[in-house]
């Protein structure tokens, strides 16, 4: 098995397990300070994981440069712009249908990937997205009179734009963070994903703390009030993006994004347990969907 296969399978739960405390942030603070939580307490972790590397195993520090800050920047707005959007959604649909509007993120992140890197999918790997898309749309009408017009028009949806949108720049910070990564050039595949995620979730902290300062200073007390929680939510973001970072290292961005599709396994469990939502056929056969995709895009390599 590829190393890139078993980290994006950690990278996903992790991220599972932020969104679910995310969700529970959103109850007891508005969606900008839930949003920055993600970054502003998971950047002690971030630089915890470049020291352990550098300090401890003895990895040397790549030389950054003006490729890698320009993608490391493009990068960090667009997952931010992600994830207020993620967030946002919860408002709206249950956990699991909030989160599927997101998961058009490996088709886009392939389109994306095609655009800007040049790096081109196979048929296998395309059809294997495009299975678990189809899956994700399915889950998306799963709570309304299921027909072929529904399919379609629930794209047009306020929800469905709005993840769709959160997909886009998802599947954008994808492509960017492995080209950040890359451009490092060394000296291997973890300490560059590590400075990349540090730069990264620095710059993020440091711009969403001068918004919130600026716009919605009320939001302050609530993330302070909140910080067990929130460290949580930190620590298990800043490793689940850490696993991202390496398996985009070593993987095209759109096939690391296929295979993190398995994440809506665990978004099921977390609705079933945690917040006791029903999930009904249509969800199942939508999850099916996902899951063939994603054994399809391993059978294909």
């Amino acid at each position: 098995m590829e190393l890139w296969i078993p980290i994006t399978i950690a990278a996903a739960f992790l991220q599972n397990l932020r969104s679910v405390v995310q969700k529970h942030l959103k109850g007891v603070m508005g969606t900008t300070g839930a949003t920055f939580v993600r970054f502003g307490f998971g950047f002690p972790f971030a630089l915890t994981f470049v020291g352990v590397l550098h300090f401890v195993v003895g990895y040397d520090l790549p030389q950054l440069n003006g490729t890698f800050l320009g993608w490391a920047v493009v990068g960090g707005v667009g997952q931010i712009a992600a994830t207020f959007l993620l967030i946002h959604l919860f408002s709206f649909r249950n956990f699991a249908v909030g989160t599927a509007y997101s998961r058009t993120e490996p088709a886009q992140a392939a389109l994306f990937g095609l655009l800007f890197l040049g790096e081109r999918a196979t048929a296998g790997a395309i059809a294997a997205i495009a299975i678990s898309v189809f899956g994700v749309m399915l889950i998306s009408v799963a709570h309304t009179a299921f027909t072929a017009r529904t399919l379609v028009t629930s794209v047009l949806s306020r929800n469905a734009l709005i993840g769709l949108a959160s997909g886009t720049f998802f599947g954008i910070s994808a492509v960017a963070y492995r080209a950040a990564s890359l451009s490092l050039g060394g000296p291997n595949f973890m300490m560059q994903a590590a400075v990349t995620l540090a730069v990264v979730i620095v710059f993020q902290t440091l711009i969403m703390l001068a918004w919130i300062v600026w716009k919605e200073s009320d939001e302050l007390p609530r993330i302070a009030k909140a910080w067990r929680p929130a460290l949580f939510t930190g620590l298990v973001g800043a490793s689940a993006s850490f696993g991202w970072f390496m398996a985009m290292t070593l993987q095209q961005a759109a096939i690391v994004k296929s295979l993190a599709q398995i994440e809506m396994l665990f978004t099921f469990a977390s609705s079933v347990f945690f917040f006791r939502e029903r999930i009904n056929r249509l969800e199942i056969a939508g999850c099916v969907l996902i899951v063939g995709g994603i054994l399809v895009l391993l059978a294909v390599g």
